[in-house]
C-alpha cells in the first residue's frame, strides 16, 4: 500500500505542477491574501473530491473494461487534445 501511495503522490505531484489547478489556486491567492487559509482549505478540499471521483469511477470502470483498453483510450485522448492544442482548436 505504502509503495502505492508513494508512486500516486509523485505522478500526481508532477502532474499539478503549473498546471491550470495550481495556476487558479495562486491567483484565488493573490486576490484573497487575506484568507490564504482559505484558498488551500478549499483547493485541498477540490482536489480531495476529485481524486475520490477517480477512484471510485477508474475502479468501477477497470471492472467492465480490460486496463488495456483504459491505457489505449487515455494514451489516444492525451494524444488528441495534445494535437489540439498545439493547433489551436481547443
Amino acid at each position: 500500500m505504502w509503495k502505492t501511495s508513494l508512486i500516486t503522490f509523485v505522478l500526481v505531484f508532477l502532474a499539478e505542477l503549473g498546471d491550470k489547478t495550481q495556476l487558479t489556486t495562486m491567483l484565488m491567492a493573490a486576490h484573497n491574501s487575506e484568507s490564504m487559509l482559505g484558498v488551500f482549505l478549499g483547493a485541498s478540499a477540490a482536489l480531495i473530491l476529485t481524486s475520490l471521483i477517480g477512484v471510485l469511477l477508474g475502479g468501477t470502470i477497470a471492472e467492465i473494461i480490460p486496463t488495456s483498453y483504459i491505457h489505449a483510450g487515455a494514451g489516444s485522448a492525451f494524444i488528441i487534445i495534445g494535437i489540439l492544442l498545439i493547433t489551436g482548436r481547443f
